[in-house]
């Protein structure tokens, strides 16, 4: 009876030692897979970067409400004119309506992204700063800002241009600052002249989907039009404590001039 007892003890302390060992068997694997799975998305986040979101200022909630008349205005319904370039069989004008123009094979497609608000023609009453999207049917962000201005009670355009598309020329931000018109697109040295922005310069070649540059520049509207002010700031985005490198398309002709000159 007493080995009896004795083989009993012994193979519960065997079958103990096994569950012991089977279940630090198992650990030892959900941690070998844990591991597995992290290193895996480190390799996944490598190989497909999080692109940035190149509206966020231009949707954010700054500049977005006003005590203006104009503030009371839908700009999600209301007749647009089209900037040279985006003319199409349909005429010169495109009509909004509920924020959308659908397209179609004579006619581009609008949405409204967002109206921002600011003084800019120093009258103590803010403008209003429509910004529509082109509807291309991919992935590019072509975008039309209209600046209006209250009179008789009613809306009266401005100023109105295109911007590019996302790093060529993609409008990053507009806002009011000390009575001027502030706008910002991404790229080095982009501005925009009459309608429209500036073509690319020389050196400027970027991932359409990843800006390294923005341009700065400030408008004052002297009653009829808007006129470019000061210096065209160029601003590294990697590098936020670079200086600005002003008129940088000047700086470049300028440097081209002295390597001819030495030849």
């Amino acid at each position: 009876m007493k080995n009896i007892k004795n083989f009993l003890l012994l193979l519960g302390f065997s079958i103990l030692f096994s569950a012991c060992e089977a279940s630090e068997v198992e650990k030892v694997q959900e941690v070998s897979n844990q591991a597995s799975a992290n290193a895996n998305k480190q390799i996944e986040n490598l190989q497909t970067p999080k692109l940035p979101n190149l509206q966020s200022e231009i949707l954010d909630e700054k500049n977005k409400t006003t005590d203006s008349l104009i503030g009371k205005f839908d700009f999600k319904n209301y007749v647009y004119p089209l900037p040279r370039g985006w003319q199409d069989v349909g005429g010169k004008e495109a009509v909004l309506e509920n924020g959308v123009r659908r397209i179609s094979e004579d006619r581009i497609g609008l949405s409204y992204a967002a109206t921002k608000f600011g003084d800019v023609t120093g009258d103590g009453e803010d403008e209003a700063f429509v910004i529509l999207k082109i509807e291309t049917a991919g992935s590019a962000i072509p975008q039309l800002v209209y600046i209006f201005t209250m009179k008789s009670e009613e809306p009266h355009l401005i100023w109105y241009f295109r911007t590019g598309d996302r790093a060529a020329g993609g409008l990053k931000d507009l806002r009011s600052s000390d009575g001027e018109l502030i706008v910002e697109l991404f790229g080095q040295d982009r501005y925009i002249l009459g309608e429209v922005e500036t073509s690319k310069i020389t050196g400027d070649e970027q991932q359409l989907c990843c800006p390294t540059f923005f341009t700065r520049t400030r408008y004052k509207f002297n009653g009829n039009n808007f006129q470019l002010q000061g210096k065209r700031e160029t601003f590294s985005i990697e590098d936020k404590f670079a200086s600005a490198v002003n008129n940088k398309n000047d700086v470049l002709i300028e440097e081209q001039k002295k390597v001819k000159s030495k030849k």
